[in-house]
């Protein structure tokens, strides 16, 4: 039997965010050296809703783009049905900047390795922190851990994360846990 147990929803997701938007800008003050770049294919949605709180507090656009990382990853030919790449929009240069990256769920870690690997066709930059809504706990298979975390969640290998956005065609925003 499938259980689903709600981790996060609205207003507390809204709290999150804007709790995740102020200590970005508590590090990065004016943004004028750091750029956001959301995870494809789901990290996009979080992180255009981080860009938006941030630009809302600002008062100016923040520098937001968003990264495939599909030909990096570790399993790319280990799968019995291809892999379809989504769309890279990287409308700035990353050469010297601090570079955030925002995903929806960390787990393994190996997605965010792979988008750092992608981030090198956009130049070397001068720090890269990371920004999820979601950590996984006890489920990484490597060193990453995250610098900023709206929610961590102790979870079994059987259990997924679900994240449901407005944005994606769903009535509200939720994340579940579900296993």
């Amino acid at each position: 039997m499938n259980q689903q147990r709600l981790i996060l929803s609205s207003p507390l997701l809204e709290i999150v965010i804007s709790r995740l938007a102020q200590q970005l800008i508590e590090n990065h003050q004016d943004f004028a050296n750091t750029v956001i770049l959301g995870m494809q294919p789901r990290g996009i949605y979080f992180a255009d809703r981080v860009g938006r709180e941030l630009n809302r507090t600002l008062g100016y656009s923040v520098p937001l783009g968003y990264l495939d990382a599909t030909f990096y990853r570790d399993d790319f030919r280990r799968r019995d049905t291809p892999l379809r790449p989504n769309t890279t929009n990287v409308p700035f240069i990353i050469e010297d900047k601090r570079v955030v990256l925002i995903d929806d769920v960390l787990a393994t870690g190996r997605m965010v390795r792979a988008a750092m690997d992608a981030m090198t066709a956009f130049g070397r930059p001068r720090q890269v922190e990371l920004l999820v809504l979601i950590d996984r706990r006890y489920n990484r298979d490597l060193p990453i851990r995250p610098d900023y975390t709206g929610k961590r969640v102790n979870t079994l290998e059987s259990q997924r994360v679900l994240v449901e956005w407005t944005e994606q065609g769903a009535d509200a925003d939720r994340i579940w846990l579900v296993g």
